[in-house]
C-alpha cells in the first residue's frame, strides 16, 4: 500500500441493473485531454470495491458479506479489488488505474440527495451553491466551438450554470425522416428562441450519427467513445448510473453493478482507442457505506468510500490511501469508514493535472479553495 502521506505531494441483478436512466453530459473544450466523470449515485460501497482484507477487523465487520481475498484481484498488500472488476484490473495490471481509499466529500449526513448536491455542486452544505463544479471547469476553459451538450432529457447538477448546455438522448423511437428534419428547420427559422436550440440539437444528432445509440453498458460506452473521437467533438463527459444503494441482497447486486461499471469502462477503452492515452475517467460517489453488514444481507449509508481513477494518461498501479482502520475505536461515528483524503482535493488536483491549469486557482474556483491533491496522471 502506498501511504498518501509519502505519495501526495500538496500543490495549492442484471448488467442493466446499473443503468436506471443513465445520463451522459460532454463538453467541448480546446484540449487534446479527454476527462470523464462518472458518478455512481446511491452511495456505492467502497469497502466492497476496493477491499481492505489485510485489515482484521473487516471480515468480522462484514460476515457473510465479506468478500474472499482468494476470489479477488491482489492489488498490494493490504487491498484487493472486486472480482467482477475484470477489465478494470487489467487496467491497473498495465498502470492505467488508480484508486483512492477513505475519500469523501465535505458532507457529512446520509441523505442520497443531499450528498450528491454536494458532491455536484463543490459546496460544503447542500444547496448552498447554485451551479456544478463541472460546470465552472468548462467555464475556465478557452471558449471552443461549443460550450456542452448533455446526453439525458435533464442536465445532472454538476454541469449546470452559466455554460449554456444543449441536450441529447439515446432514443428507441424511429429515426426521423430527412423532409421531417427540414420541415420542422423552416418552421423553427424565424423563431430566435426555438432556432437556435433546433439547431444545436441538429449538431448533437450529428455528433452522435453511427453509434447505434442504446442504454446498455457496452453501448453507452460506445456512444461516449463516438463522442470524445470526433475531431470537432466534446472533450469532457459526464455520465451518471444508478442502483448503488444496497441495503438488502447485496453481494449479488453490487456484483451485478460493478460488472456493469467494468463493461463500460472496458467498452469506453476499446472505442476511444489511441485517444484512451489522452483519457482520465474519475469515478466517484457520494458517500459510502456502514462497515458492519446489516440484518438483510446489506449495507446502510455511511461515510468514507472509494474512488477509481482510470484511463491511459493516469499514472496507475497504485493505491492512494491514508488508510484509518476499521477497528472501532478508528470508525467514523462507531459506525463507518473514517474519511482521510478529500474528493475536493481530489477533484480538483486531477481536474488541474488534466487541463494543464494552476491546481490552486481550480480548488479556488470549483471548491473552497483547499489544497489540491496531485500526482494522479503521466507527465
Amino acid at each position: 500500500m502506498l501511504n498518501r502521506r509519502s505519495f501526495l505531494s500538496v500543490s495549492a441483478t442484471g448488467l442493466g441493473a446499473m443503468l436506471v436512466s443513465p445520463h451522459m453530459v460532454l463538453a467541448t473544450v480546446p484540449t487534446d485531454r479527454r476527462f470523464v466523470f462518472i458518478i455512481q449515485r446511491g452511495a456505492a460501497d467502497g469497502l466492497n470495491i476496493v477491499i481492505p482484507h489485510a485489515d482484521p477487523a473487516y471480515a468480522k465487520l462484514r460476515g457473510a458479506l465479506a468478500i474472499d481475498p482468494a476470489a479477488a484481484t491482489k492489488l498490494d498488500g493490504t487491498f484487493a479489488l472486486h472480482p467482477s472488476l475484470t477489465e478494470t484490473a487489467k487496467m491497473y495490471g498495465q498502470r492505467q488505474a488508480l484508486f483512492v481509499h477513505a475519500v469523501a466529500s465535505p458532507y457529512r449526513d446520509r441523505s442520497h440527495f443531499d450528498g450528491q448536491n454536494v458532491l455536484e455542486t463543490g459546496g460544503r452544505q447542500p444547496y448552498q451553491i447554485k451551479d456544478g463544479w463541472l460546470n465552472r471547469l468548462v467555464g475556465m476553459m478557452p471558449k471552443a466551438k461549443d460550450d456542452a451538450i448533455a446526453l439525458a432529457a435533464t442536465v445532472p447538477m454538476a454541469l449546470r450554470g452559466a455554460v449554456q448546455v444543449a441536450s441529447y438522448a439515446p432514443s428507441s423511437l424511429p429515426t426521423p425522416s430527412d423532409d421531417l428534419l427540414l420541415r420542422v428547420g423552416q418552421l423553427y427559422s424565424a423563431d430566435p428562441q426555438l432556432h437556435p436550440l433546433w439547431s444545436a440539437a441538429l449538431e448533437a444528432q450529428g455528433l452522435a450519427e453511427g453509434s447505434a445509440a442504446k442504454q446498455d453498458p457496452s453501448s453507452l460506452g460506445k456512444l461516449a467513445a463516438g463522442f470524445l473521437t470526433k475531431p470537432n467533438g466534446p472533450r469532457i463527459a459526464m455520465i451518471e448510473t444508478g442502483g448503488w444503494d444496497t441495503h438488502s441482497g447485496q453481494q449479488g447486486r453490487l456484483a451485478a453493478q460493478l460488472k456493469a461499471l467494468d463493461t463500460l469502462l472496458g467498452s469506453l477503452r476499446d472505442n476511444l482507442g489511441p485517444v484512451w492515452s489522452q483519457t482520465v475517467v474519475l469515478i466517484a460517489t457520494e458517500f459510502g457505506r456502514t462497515a458492519a453488514a446489516n440484518g438483510t444481507g446489506g449495507t446502510d449509508h455511511g461515510t468514507g468510500s472509494a474512488a477509481m481513477l482510470v484511463g491511459g494518461a493516469v499514472k496507475g498501479g497504485r493505491i492512494v490511501a491514508d488508510w484509518p482502520g476499521l477497528s472501532n475505536a478508528n470508525l467514523y461515528e462507531g459506525r463507518d469508514l473514517k474519511p482521510t483524503a478529500s474528493m475536493d482535493s481530489l477533484i480538483a488536483g486531477l481536474a488541474g493535472e488534466t487541463f494543464g491549469i494552476d491546481p490552486a486557482h481550480v480548488s479556488r474556483t470549483l471548491f473552497d479553495g483547499n489544497l489540491a491533491m496531485s500526482g494522479f496522471l503521466d507527465t
